[in-house]
């Protein structure tokens, strides 16, 4: 029996180091290092551990693919497992890929278990064998979301199996049974490995520690990755998210698996948005969008978004023109002032980022004329999007000065363009796809950086305005007359 050793991981960074300390030396973090056993010899758990080793993929009977050209390697025998929901195969650049470990994380009651379920329906509708690991519910709970969303046909049920456990020794056993193109783990917090040797008496406890600590999930997360890679299928794995915000805990999870999504939205708006935060296989610029529904979700239409003109102008609301991957979207950036105390003042922001949020203000301060020391700043992005962009820089400052002035730009403008520390307005990327879709979406006129009109086709540059400076922009702001008391909104869907 092979001996093991002690060694301590750090909850945030995954780092590992040979003796417990206050503070994390490689990410500087105070009480985050975790006590994690690991067997003396690093290939031992692989060939002869209590996961997926004991079995056919590993062992010392065993056989390897020996090392070949690159440019001998067929590509032709990897091709892609759409899932056929459009806006999910777009995120991951066409599908899933076979024998690729994918981590998704958001959080609690947004949607993940929904989305997974509506992608194992659709597999298994197509043909394709998935397994569904549930550590969480039983098989009834999982059969009754199932129903709820119209998943338990004929042809979906058989190719769709469930299995309720929580420990991972079961999971990778039924999926070298089974052999499933996609096998689904929710959640892996819930999910343990044992040493094998008392029976899974040391749950909780001994070489992988207690349940959803980071030693348990750096071996199972582990175990699934190899998993993948031996048998080919993939290997979905959801992560809740912390108090941070940081996915599944630790972030030694990130590094273990191919791809990271996050599944955004907040529970009191119907959109969700799926993002790809890493991804071997593809882009990670793209989003998918998604409402919820009493049936599941379901994808949205951005091009249904378009600019409500006869809206009352709104001092704080401006629109921007956003992009996300391939597509465009119309985000509606708000700014509010209030007194506050000097010294003291708050920052806050939802949807955009806060040390952005900062920097912009001082520049406002400096070469806007705008006296913010003693007022509380919030901005927020409406509907729950989220742009960090920097394209939104001059959004983001119209906004807040607008609203402190009590002003608004003409109603049906729209505006994009980086702010530097200067006060200049830089270029942004995709100038003539933002314009395009904007104007095509109801815009009147576009304020944008000086010298972009020469991207723009010469149709649209009547309606076009450049700025060249962050005071030039402040100009455009026009008192308001009259404001409606409801506050009509800027953006409306249309059916």
């Amino acid at each position: 029996m092979a001996r093991s050793r002690t060694s301590f991981v750090c909850d945030e960074c995954g780092a590992t180091q040979a003796q417990w300390m206050g503070r994390c030396p490689d990410c500087g973090t105070w009480d985050s290092l975790a006590q994690f056993k690991e067997p003396l010899d690093a290939a031992s758990e692989v060939r002869g551990g209590p996961g997926i080793a004991s079995g056919p993929v590993g062992g010392p009977e065993a056989t390897g693919t020996p090392a070949c050209p690159i440019h001998e390697i067929d590509l032709t025998d990897l091709p892609r497992i759409p899932t056929s929901i459009e806006e999910v195969d777009r995120v991951l650049g066409g599908g899933f890929v076979p024998g690729s470990s994918i981590l998704l994380g958001g959080d609690p009651g947004i949607g993940k278990s929904t989305l997974l379920m509506q992608v194992a329906g659709a597999l298994a509708g197509a043909g394709d064998g998935v397994l569904y690991a549930s550590s969480e519910e039983s098989a009834a709970q999982v059969r009754m979301r199932a129903e709820r969303l119209g998943l338990c046909g004929e042809e979906a049920s058989s190719a769709l199996y469930v299995l309720a456990e929580t420990d991972l020794t079961r999971v990778l056993q039924e999926a070298l049974r089974l052999k499933p193109r996609l096998l689904i783990l929710d959640s892996i917090q819930m999910a343990w490995l044992g040493s094998g040797s008392n029976g899974g008496a040391d749950r909780g406890r001994g070489s992988g520690g207690g349940t959803g600590a980071a030693a348990q999930l750096r071996r199972c997360a582990s175990e699934l990755s190899l998993l993948a890679k031996k048998t080919g299928m993939a290997v979905v794995i959801v992560g809740h998210v912390t108090k941070e915000g940081t996915l599944a805990g630790p972030k030694l999870l990130e590094h273990l698996v191919d791809v990271v999504l996050a599944f955004e939205g907040d529970q009191h708006h119907r959109h969700r948005i799926l993002r790809g935060i890493k991804n071997r296989f593809g882009s990670t610029q793209e989003i998918g969008l998604f409402q919820m529904a009493s049936d599941g979700l379901e994808p949205v239409n951005e091009q249904l978004v378009r600019l409500d003109t006869e809206a009352q102008p709104s001092p704080g609301a401006i629109i921007v023109p956003t992009l996300a991957g391939s597509r465009c979207l119309l985000a509606e950036i708000q700014g509010l002032t209030a007194t506050g105390f000097l010294g003291s003042a708050k920052r806050r922001a939802a949807g955009v980022d806060a040390a952005r949020l900062a920097m912009l203000i001082a520049v406002l301060e400096k070469h806007g004329g705008l006296r913010l020391a003693d007022q509380d700043v919030f901005v927020s992005v409406a509907g729950g999007l989220r742009v960090l962009e920097p394209g939104v820089d001059l959004a983001t400052s119209l906004a807040i000065a607008g609203a402190h002035y009590g002003r608004s730009l003409e109603p049906g403008t729209a505006v994009f363009g980086e702010v530097t520390l200067s006060g200049a307005v830089r270029p942004a990327a995709g100038a003539q796809h933002r314009v395009s879709e904007a104007l095509r979406r109801g815009a009147r006129r576009i304020v944008l950086p000086a010298g972009q009109a020469e991207e723009i086709d010469a149709e649209h540059r009547g309606r076009l305005h450049e700025v060249p400076r962050l005071v030039d922009a402040l100009s455009l702001l026009e008192p308001v007359a009259r404001q409606s008391p409801e506050g009509a909104p800027a953006l409306q869907t249309t059916p």
